[in-house]
């Protein structure tokens, strides 16, 4: 039998992953709206079955990238891939949030500056930076599915302009924004990497096999990016 205090927290609301966004309705080709945009952020990691210069364009409209993407998603989590977001779609994106707003594999202090800046200092402000971080991360969580859930370790990830320059990144380096990441992959050569990466809608991917990581960033994506693709 429980006690009495026992009792009380039985009845206690805990927040839970499936909190930190509510949908509200079905999502379909053709729908508009703040809740697509959150769609597109979650899927853009699927922005490709093979190698391709694409991406899921984060711009509230529900078109043939988005539901290709969310096909995609669906197959990779055992989900028919109509295009078509309903509950089970909306549980299976949910299941790979955390209620602070991360993902599921990833931490918000993997991300941060190593100077102990967190996320100020950089080029953009302090909520820029956490939202650009976001968006990568969701990235991030599609390529670690795709390498069958190997662990995704970031080693870099935003850099305040301080820090940037400490340790000789370019002067527009993409880390700076937030939009960047250099990684490992658990049983990955960077070659590897590489190829997965070009299926995640990354459009900045640069190999430094001397140290065993890759860098991705979402260059093309953002006004104060690079606005050109780069693989090499």
């Amino acid at each position: 039998m429980l006690t009495a205090f026992a009792l009380i927290l039985t009845m206690i609301y805990i927040p839970s992953t499936a909190d930190a966004y509510n949908w509200s309705r079905t999502l379909k080709k053709g729908d508009k709206g703040n809740d697509v945009k959150e769609l597109q952020i979650r899927v853009a990691g699927w922005a490709a079955d093979s190698p391709s210069k694409t991406y899921v364009s984060v711009d509230g409209q529900f078109g043939a990238g988005t539901e290709a993407a969310v096909k995609r998603f669906q197959k990779a989590y055992g989900l028919k891939p109509t295009g078509i977001v309903g509950p089970e779609t909306h549980a299976k994106l949910n299941a790979l949030e955390d209620a602070d707003g991360s993902t599921k594999h990833f931490n918000w202090n993997e991300f941060y500056s190593k100077d102990g800046s967190k996320f100020t200092g950089g080029k953009v402000n302090e909520q820029a930076v956490k939202e650009n971080v976001r968006r990568t991360m969701w990235k991030l969580e599609a390529m670690r599915k795709k390498a069958g859930e190997r662990a995704v370790t970031v080693n870099s990830g935003f850099r305040s302009i301080k820090h940037n320059k400490k340790v000789g990144g370019a002067s527009n380096s993409q880390h700076q924004y937030g939009i960047a990441a250099d990684i490992k992959i658990k049983g990955y050569s960077v070659s590897k990497m590489f190829e997965l990466g070009k299926t995640c809608g990354f459009s900045g991917l640069l190999t430094y096999e001397a140290k065993g990581f890759l860098h991705v960033d979402s260059r093309i994506e953002y006004p104060y990016g690079a606005q050109s693709w780069l693989w090499k």
